[in-house]
């Protein structure tokens, strides 16, 4: 007998995305059908490059043309991926971004800069287009922590009206206040001048095509979240908290904002820092220095993922000291970032496939 194009696609609607848990026919997944006798090639595409349910979906995949048409059929079956977004109106601000995520933390000092920096470039390493906007304007600290202090962003001028040109470092297109001012200069703004100084970031930059977008949000709730939930289209929240009660009680506050009408935008997910020190000398040994299980209390309390748990080693706050970031080096905590930018793309695929809301700014 022929097989057709239709009985492929029949056998493939049999197997399951597992996380976005719909078939790979109704997710627009399979592409490249080729049929030639009794052999079969075709690709799935994924939604993260660095997905790691590959194996389970090529199985699964194998077995329904085998159950649905005949286990005689050779199979030939390949890879590719493409980033999810739900920005459908690319008129609006950053036309060419897929995902804008913001990192927050309820308080100062709970690693969320060292969490932006390294989820940035890893999801980078993953192999996705990715920019660092450092939104903390009272507090930059992205120019010491990429290695690029004292370094000034160019100028591009584009129809009469000039443009910045984020910096690179490590892959990353990174913008930051502490770019355009002197690094000893206090940044001592009300308000509407941070907000405006904010959309100029959006607004007046080159940031290209881009996967996700990394915010590096101030701690606390005010003004600045307000205005970058109204006017920037945010595709989710990662929130940032230490297992001390302390940070879980104002990372609350956060998560309420978040869901506060008017803003509505998804929480992603729960990243632990400090989740337990470890020392050099023995890599085997956990020291919970900050309570225990906070993390993983604050997800279950408000039905979100766990993203991951971050150790209290001394290479990451040396590797953010020196410009050199944890993720680059090859070691346990640089295993712990990357961990988590892929469950932080998986989760946000989820987001995308399961929020009938396009997002987009509510203010023009």
């Amino acid at each position: 007998m022929s097989i057709t194009r239709e009985q492929v696609l029949e056998a493939l609607s049999h197997v399951n995305d597992p996380d976005l848990r719909k078939d790979l026919v109704t997710l627009n997944m399979i592409e490249n059908i080729v049929i030639a006798d009794y052999n079969i090639s075709f690709t799935v595409v994924l939604t993260t490059p660095a997905c790691p349910l590959k194996e389970v979906i090529e199985k699964d995949c194998r077995n329904a043309i085998a159950q649905y048409i005949s286990p005689d059929v050779i199979v030939e079956l390949a890879f590719d991926s493409k980033v999810t977004t739900r920005r459908y109106d690319k008129k609006e601000i950053l036309p060419g971004v897929k995902n804008i995520i913001a990192v927050y933390s309820g308080k100062g000092g709970v690693g969320k800069s060292t969490i932006a920096v390294n989820l940035a470039l890893a999801l980078q390493r993953n192999g996705s287009r990715v920019g660092l906007v450092d939104a903390d304007i009272y507090g930059p600290s992205i120019p010491l922590m990429l290695g690029i202090k004292g370094v000034r962003p160019t100028v591009q001028q584009i129809d009469g009206k000039h443009y910045i040109v984020p910096l690179e470092a490590h892959g990353l297109k990174v913008l930051s206040i502490g770019l355009l001012v002197d690094e000893k200069q206090a940044v001592v703004w009300r308000g509407p001048m941070v907000s405006s100084a904010l959309r100029q970031f959006f607004t007046e930059c080159i940031w290209g095509e881009l996967d996700y977008m990394v915010l590096d949000l101030p701690p606390g709730t005010g003004d600045v979240h307000l205005t970058l939930a109204q006017q920037i289209p945010i595709t989710g929240a990662v929130i940032v908290t230490t297992p001390q009660k302390v940070a879980m009680a104002d990372a609350r506050k956060g998560i309420n904002m978040f869901r506060m009408e008017g803003m509505n935008i998804p929480i992603i997910g729960v990243v632990e820092n400090m989740s337990w020190f470890t020392p050099a000398e023995l890599p085997e040994n956990k020291y919970y220095l900050f309570g225990q299980g906070g993390g993983a209390a604050l997800a279950e309390e408000f039905d979100v993922p766990l993203l991951g748990q971050i150790p209290l080693v001394q290479s990451i706050r040396e590797g953010g000291d020196y410009g050199n970031p944890a993720v680059l080096h090859d070691d346990v905590s640089a295993q712990a970032f990357m961990d988590l930018a892929t469950t932080t793309e998986r989760q946000i695929a989820i987001v995308n496939n399961t929020t009938n809301k396009p997002v987009e700014a509510t203010v023009a």
